[in-house]
């Protein structure tokens, strides 16, 4: 008799540390809000627009990417949380273009 509440009371505490353990897996993070940004950027050939291709979505935060090489156009879609405006003008710097936004 003595053995059964021993097990039934060993039960019990493994019951409840699964049951806290699952409340902290139910916990999720607020999502981050996307932001879109339009840079006209100095691209010249398809070759400058592969490189801002290969390059930009490495950056942190952004999520995606659009290129219009016949207006000279680069749209990306960031999370503001992670990176910004500033930052993503720099990253096209850094790769030899000139950079500026385009505002809607």
């Amino acid at each position: 008799m003595k053995a059964v509440k021993i097990i039934l009371a060993v039960v019990f505490l493994f019951s409840v540390g699964a049951v806290s353990a699952q409340d902290k897996k139910v916990e999720k993070k607020p999502k981050t809000s996307e932001v879109q940004v339009v840079f006209s950027v100095n691209m010249h050939c398809e070759g400058c627009e592969q490189k801002v291709k290969k390059n930009i979505p490495f950056e942190k935060g952004v999520k995606d990417l659009t290129t219009d090489l016949s207006k000279q156009l680069v749209t990306i879609t960031y999370q503001a949380d992670k990176t910004d405006k500033a930052k993503l003008k720099k990253a096209i710097e850094k790769l030899g273009y000139t950079c500026e936004e385009v505002k809607k």
